[in-house]
């Protein structure tokens, strides 16, 4: 059985080296829930790979703090291994920023803090790296919402070590085209829809990057074609051309907005949403917030979705905040600094230690 109450480093290793790749979690959930299981001080259940675990004390605020379980893909990088980096030692494979390191952090805290100023519902969930349907926290919102309660959330998505508030809207839309199929040695009999994807392409090419204050944080947007698709054969003239686009928006808009946005940019073209996220604002007019960006000292945008969005709909201000360069996760040579893991838990443990004011 793993132990919680040890090296924080050592946590994380033994994390990293359990495969969980999404649709996969259920051994490293199980670790976690057997590693959790004895203690006293937690009560503990567990929906599907969803384990959460919530502490009693009494004190006068509640404050989730949520970490997912899955990885991407491994890509050559597990087991883990350790390497000196910039003169730091740092652990090397799949999960070890996204978000394992985080993960640990929870674990150890979960397992130590046997009396506090906050009570903590301490998340473990699963498939967050696919598909909304498949999120393991979006299940337990809509099962157990209760278990959710809380004054605040804290999302472990790695910040190296520093509050990234809110975060970004995404919105994938497909846009198709439609041509006349022929024989490409007599091209002028048919019509090439591959062709007309050319003005949406000129579109994106011209596209200037929106920085939007939020705040007072800037949120820089992002608006790209991530996928391209067409013909049957290379001497067929396509008769359908599909393009799928990400938009990345700040959050000072709603989806229907932003869907709004891109119907008018691309009104030339069918357009379908395929894939559709809110986002989240900053939320640092909460208390709760506040005395932690105090406690921290450090507050920035948070590029990209994370589940900040889904505690944002439910009326509970979040925050990201975990060990590890986001600009790692999901790289094949993806590492976290095993001193920045240990200063993650230790502001942690400070803020979470303190009574609220």
């Amino acid at each position: 059985m793993v132990n919680c109450e040890g090296d924080v480093r050592d946590l994380v290793r033994e994390l990293v080296d359990v495969e969980s790749v999404s649709g996969n979690e259920g051994p490293l959930a199980d670790m976690v829930f057997d590693a959790l299981s004895g203690y006293d001080h937690l009560d503990l259940t567990r929906h599907g790979n969803v384990i959460v675990a919530q502490t009693h004390f009494g004190a006068p605020n509640r404050v989730v703090v949520a970490g997912h379980l899955d990885t991407v893909p491994v890509a050559g990088n597990l087991p883990s291994h350790l390497e000196m980096i910039d003169h730091r030692p740092a652990l090397v494979g799949r999960g070890t920023v996204d978000m394992k390191g985080g993960v640990a952090v929870q674990l150890n805290l979960a397992a130590t803090l046997v009396e506090a100023g906050k009570d903590i519902t301490w998340v473990f969930y699963d498939n967050e790296e696919v598909e909304a349907s498949k999120n393991g926290l979006g299940h337990l919102v809509a099962s157990c919402p209760d278990l959710l309660a809380a004054d605040m959330a804290i999302l472990m998505e790695p910040s190296n070590s520093v509050i990234e508030a809110g975060c970004q809207g995404s919105l994938r839309v497909n846009l198709h085209t439609h041509g006349v199929a022929a024989h490409a040695a007599r091209s002028w009999t048919g019509h090439n829809a591959i062709h007309d994807m050319a003005g949406a392409l000129r579109i994106l090419h011209e596209y200037q990057t929106q920085q939007i204050r939020v705040d007072g944080l800037v949120y820089r947007e992002g608006l790209n074609a991530v996928m391209i698709s067409g013909g049957i054969a290379t001497n067929v003239i396509p008769d359908r051309c599909d393009m799928m686009v990400n938009y990345r928006f700040a959050p000072d808009k709603t989806l229907d907005e932003a869907e709004q946005i891109l119907r008018e940019m691309f009104s030339g073209y069918d357009m379908d949403v395929r894939d559709a996220a809110p986002p989240a604002p900053p939320g640092l007019s909460s208390p709760l917030i506040s005395s932690f960006v105090s406690h921290v000292g450090r507050v920035e945008p948070k590029y990209g979705w994370t589940d900040v969005a889904r505690f944002h709909q439910l009326g509970i201000p979040a925050v990201n905040f975990g060990p590890g360069d986001p600009n790692l996760a999901h790289s094949d040579h993806e590492y976290v600094f095993l001193d920045d893991v240990i200063a993650c838990r230790d502001r942690l443990l400070q803020w979470i230690a303190e009574p609220s004011e």
